[in-house]
């Protein structure tokens, strides 16, 4: 990466070397997936295959995979082509889900960012309309991981329909279907080491779903539009890869556990958001005391380390992150934050080489404080 440390992976992973050899083969191939004859027939089956990894992946059957543009239209899709006008969401989901529609209810979180169940049981309780409740399967910004079989419990005793945002979560941790118990799911491919601007939606196929985007027939009417075969081809490489690849990716809470440690010990009032919930093994939010996130970002970027703030999709926002907002944090202590995730590329000296220029920063803040 140019001589560049990335901690960077919740933005997007850089794309794995098998992926962009598929991907560069496969815009090699002239036919549209609609086509009938031979070149088109040859593009539909590079697209079923990319189906078929990805369904083998989350243990979902094919032909409840929906490819779409990217995660956020994935959460769109299912929130708005549902048809359903109560909408309860947590209060920390991805802003594609917060801004979904107009009339979403957010339920509120403890102060790890974990859904109040509670809470989730007070809002459908007091719904008298037919619902959809949304709950990621992992945050992130913090990497915390909700009770979500206990949620699709909960909406499903009151016959509430129930979307997970798995985005953030498919490679990093086991995305089962079978055991989600959920509606629809929303998956992205840049997040596990495939191409930007494709992803999916997984539909339980006994839950009517209106398409968002009209036109053609194309994904069984449920998503008009010529297929982008390349980027659905790199998707399902990174799904066969990320089948194999998730007892690698758990040993990376080794590395992030050990940078947590090494920050604390140069400064003790560090906090770390959600380290008393179960977590993603690769993310680590926490604060540097009196110093603002973008100062920090700034300074590990001139340091050739890459972090970020938050939420990508929340790119230059100035206002503390909506997420710790949520978590009850101040807002003194959450505009000192910044995410640090790891992901296949990471190596011990990675986190040597940011905690030195972490250090450095620290005691020039001190030192100028003083």
């Amino acid at each position: 990466m140019n001589g560049q440390v990335y901690l960077d992976y919740n933005a997007t992973v850089p794309a794995l070397p098998e992926v962009v050899k598929a991907v560069t083969a496969a815009m090699e191939h002239a036919g549209n997936a609609s086509s009938v004859h031979t070149w088109g027939r040859e593009a539909r089956k590079l697209v079923e295959d990319a189906r078929d990894k990805l369904a083998k992946l989350i243990d979902a059957r094919a032909s409840q995979i929906i490819f779409t543009g990217g995660g956020s239209e994935a959460n769109n899709l299912a929130l708005k082509g549902c048809g359903l006008d109560a909408v309860l969401v947590s209060a920390i989901e991805h802003d594609s889900v917060l801004n979904a529609m107009s009339n979403n209810r957010p339920v509120s979180v403890d102060s790890d960012g974990v859904l109040d169940l509670q809470a989730l049981e007070f809002a459908l309780s007091s719904t008298d309309r037919p619902a959809i409740v949304s709950v990621m399967l992992a945050n992130n910004e913090t990497g915390v991981i909700p009770p979500i079989a206990e949620a699709a419990e909960i909406a499903s005793k009151h016959n509430a329909l129930i979307h997970c945002d798995a985005i953030q979560a498919l490679g990093k941790i086991d995305v089962d279907w079978q055991d989600l118990n959920v509606d629809f799911l929303s998956l992205s491919a840049h997040k596990v080491g495939g191409p930007q601007g494709v992803g999916a939606l997984v539909i339980n196929e006994d839950v009517a779903l209106d398409a968002m985007i009209k036109g053609g027939g194309q994904e069984r009417g449920r998503r008009a539009g010529t297929e982008n075969v390349a980027g659905i081809v790199g998707l399902g490489v990174a799904a066969r890869l990320a089948a194999g690849a998730l007892d690698d990716f758990a040993r990376l809470a080794e590395l992030r556990d050990a940078l947590e440690s090494r920050v604390r010990a140069i400064a003790p009032e560090v906090t770390v958001f959600g380290e008393g919930a179960a977590r993603l093994p690769n993310t680590a939010k926490f604060t540097m005391p009196g110093v603002s996130s973008e100062t920090q970002v700034i300074a590990m970027d001139l340091a050739g380390i890459c972090i970020s703030a938050g939420s990508a999709c929340s790119a230059g926002k100035v206002e503390p992150p909506y997420v710790l907002t949520a978590m009850g944090v101040a807002d003194d202590l959450a505009v000192t934050a910044v995410r640090v995730s790891l992901g296949w590329a990471s190596r011990p000296e990675h986190i040597d080489r940011f905690v030195a220029a972490w250090d450095e920063l620290y005691r020039r803040a001190g030192a100028r404080a003083a």
